[in-house]
């Protein structure tokens, strides 16, 4: 007999989500786009997003029985709410930026948002991994496998699917209360979940375009983005050098991007009355920006220091000289 969708659900707020759903366990209803998207070149140098790929597009290759998909949001910054408000807290530059002065003092590289707290691959699977325990416990027959943006799972559908919200053009996740601030883990199962009750959230993006007409790259068009073109992906994934078209786009980012996110009216303040929910304490930001000039005289130890418990330590010491040198060429002065 299949357990109740409500239930799960229940279990899952119970351990702090701020969102959760059950879909099942089905193949991509977008396989033939996901295939021509890594044709075309469009995941960069993710060559891991290439491999695999049937894995990646049907659940139940990576778990064979797999029946069901329990999917949760941790929300990481309120809607509303201006990244100042969330602060608590050397070569190439000579060659990029000769007779130059900078017009900044201290020159400084954004980091965004999702990245300003803890790591959420950690404060995220504890959760999950406790949660696969009480279920195991409970059903002891039944398999559970939890995942945090670490196995060949296609998160974002399969959250829509569970009602989580929608996808936007700008490809990420949008719940209509929350916002788009949000990270996303969940729990594939041979456990058989009734989702009946799970309603679609419906597509609130309309004619708007503010995220493709923002993006300084021209990443995005509706409902896709080309990866390679993305200031998150050259920031924290390209290992290679970057091409120097997009160095003046990348502007001040030392870390990802949120610009696509800030100009999202679905992230725009609310009246008081609506609950938009509060972004997990885990999240408030320690790290909003660096100072450019001290990360590029960094060691390898100061590196470790700066990104401990943090997921910033994606990028290795010779990216972050490189976005370095990037965000500071453009806080300076053309002669």
């Amino acid at each position: 007999m299949a357990i109740a969708a409500n239930d799960i659900i229940a279990r899952c707020l119970e351990f702090d989500f701020a969102l959760a759903g059950v879909c099942d366990a089905h193949p991509s209803a977008h396989q033939q786009a996901f295939k021509d998207w890594i044709e075309r070149g469009e995941h960069g140098s993710m060559e891991y997003l290439a491999r695999n790929v049937e894995l990646r597009l049907d659940p139940t290759v990576m778990m064979p029985g797999a029946k069901s998909i329990i999917m949760v949001a941790d929300q990481y910054a309120t809607r509303g709410e201006t990244d100042s408000q969330r602060q608590s807290g050397v070569a190439q530059f000579s060659e990029l930026c000769a007779g130059r002065e900078l017009n900044q003092n201290p020159p400084i590289g954004r980091i965004a948002r999702y990245a300003q707290g803890r790591d959420y691959h950690v404060v995220m699977k504890k959760r999950l991994h406790r949660l696969c325990d009480e279920l195991q416990a409970e059903f002891p027959d039944e398999t559970f496998r939890a995942f945090v943006d670490t196995a060949p799972v296609l998160e974002r559908e399969h959250a829509a699917r569970a009602g989580l919200g929608w996808i936007g053009k700008h490809t990420l996740l949008i719940n209509p209360k929350r916002g788009s601030w949000l990270l996303l883990g969940g729990i594939l199962t041979t456990l058989d979940i009734d989702h009946s009750t799970i309603e679609p959230v419906t597509d609130h993006c309309g004619a708007c375009t503010r995220c493709i007409d923002a993006c300084p790259t021209d990443a995005i068009t509706p409902y896709s983005v080309n990866a390679s073109r993305c200031i998150s992906y050259l920031t924290i994934e390209r290992r290679e050098p970057i091409d120097p078209q997009f160095n003046e786009p990348i502007g001040d980012w030392l870390f990802g991007c949120d610009i696509c996110q800030e100009v999202c009216p679905h992230n725009s303040p609310r009246a008081e009355s609506i609950d938009v929910g509060e972004a997990n304490a885990a999240y408030e930001s320690r790290h909003s920006s660096f100072d450019l000039l001290e990360v590029l005289n960094w060691d390898e130890d100061d590196r470790r220091r700066a990104f401990q418990t943090s997921a910033l330590k994606r990028a290795t010491l010779d990216m972050f000289k490189r976005n370095a040198a990037i965000a500071l060429a453009n806080q300076c002065d053309t002669p």
